[in-house]
């Protein structure tokens, strides 16, 4: 592989080594991978860019700096199962996916599903999102968080680390719970199957956030501890505030005018009076999740995906250790 010389001075001190984007996107090789406008559509949150060019020069290096994990997890867990004398299956390869609530970190996760599955051998790519991990309202009522939804007290953490260790120990079925962006809560008697995927993509707000320390002074598992690889997506929160209100406004005038919606009466507000509750949001339980929780955890990510003010990735900070 040509070693692009835009990597000439690039600081190397610390655990992680910063790339801009140009210098990226040229530490991949020539192998071809892209998605048509119709597939990137599907993939696309609301309000984000993501390109064919992202596809080439974000997404492209950092699915080959995956492959390269992959193939040397799989590797070591051959070597360490021949050494214990065991013959069992290799289990799923599992990547968290992290970040503030409206960064963009759903169509990250969706881009790598697709990518991932399309690699030599089509392995199966599932993707969980952390939302179905959430208390039931009735449950956040009951212990006054419905107002802290989001924050790490509100999963119900047990079942989500139970679940991913179920899927990490070769379990060949585990189920997750569904949740409903439409009723905003926990869907009763339905479940997403998880049979045997190659690649395993979790993808929330605090999944990379450490273990509890027990009264006893105790530290737990956390759910990052069954990670193989991680990709926290970063902005400053200025950015990240106006595309969350850009979303609001957004499924204001689309999703919250169906009649289930739990927020119907949002879409019958005036422009200002949805900004002024948007920002009001913001201000009382994303931001402050955001600063207390979500970014605090950034550093234990393996890649970091920085973007700017145009909502699209500007540099990329790898873990070298």
């Amino acid at each position: 592989m040509r070693r692009s010389t835009l990597l000439e001075g690039v600081p190397v001190s610390g655990p992680y080594v910063t790339l801009q984007r140009r210098a990226w996107a040229e530490l991949s090789d020539a192998t071809e991978i892209d998605l048509d406008e119709e597939t990137l559509a599907r993939l696309r949150g609301i309000g984000d860019p993501t390109s064919a060019l992202d596809i080439e020069e974000v997404y492209r290096p950092l699915c080959q700096l995956l492959h390269l994990y992959m193939v040397n997890t799989g590797r070591l867990y051959a070597q360490n199962s021949s050494f214990l004398n065991l013959d069992v299956r290799r289990t799923p390869f599992v990547i968290g996916v992290a970040g503030s609530v409206a960064v963009g970190k759903s169509t990250v996760s969706r881009v790598l599903q697709e990518l991932l599955s399309r690699a030599p051998g089509n392995p199966k790519v599932d993707l969980i999102t952390t939302d179905g991990f959430l208390y039931p309202n009735a449950e956040l009522q009951r212990r006054g968080l419905l107002d802290r939804k989001g924050f790490p007290e509100s999963y119900n953490r047990r079942a989500l680390l139970q679940f991913v260790m179920d899927v990490k120990s070769g379990e060949p079925k585990v189920l997750a719970p569904v949740y409903s962006h439409m009723v905003y809560d926990i869907v009763a008697d339905e479940h997403i199957e998880v049979e045997s995927p190659d690649i395993l993509i979790i993808e929330g707000l605090n999944v990379l956030q450490p273990a509890r320390v027990e009264a006893d002074g105790r530290s737990g598992l956390a759910v990052s501890d069954f990670f193989d690889f991680s990709v926290f997506v970063d902005a400053e929160e200025g950015h990240i505030k106006q595309w969350f209100l850009n979303r609001f406004m957004e499924l204001r005038r689309t999703a919250f005018t169906d009649e289930r919606s739990y927020f119907r009466l949002y879409s019958e507000l005036s422009d200002q009076e949805a900004l002024a509750l948007g920002s009001r949001v913001w201000d009382t339980i994303n931001g402050p999740n955001l600063r207390q929780n979500v970014a605090p955890t950034r550093e234990r990510a393996t890649a970091i995906l920085v973007k700017g003010e145009d909502h699209m990735v500007d540099s990329i900070r790898i873990r070298k250790v």
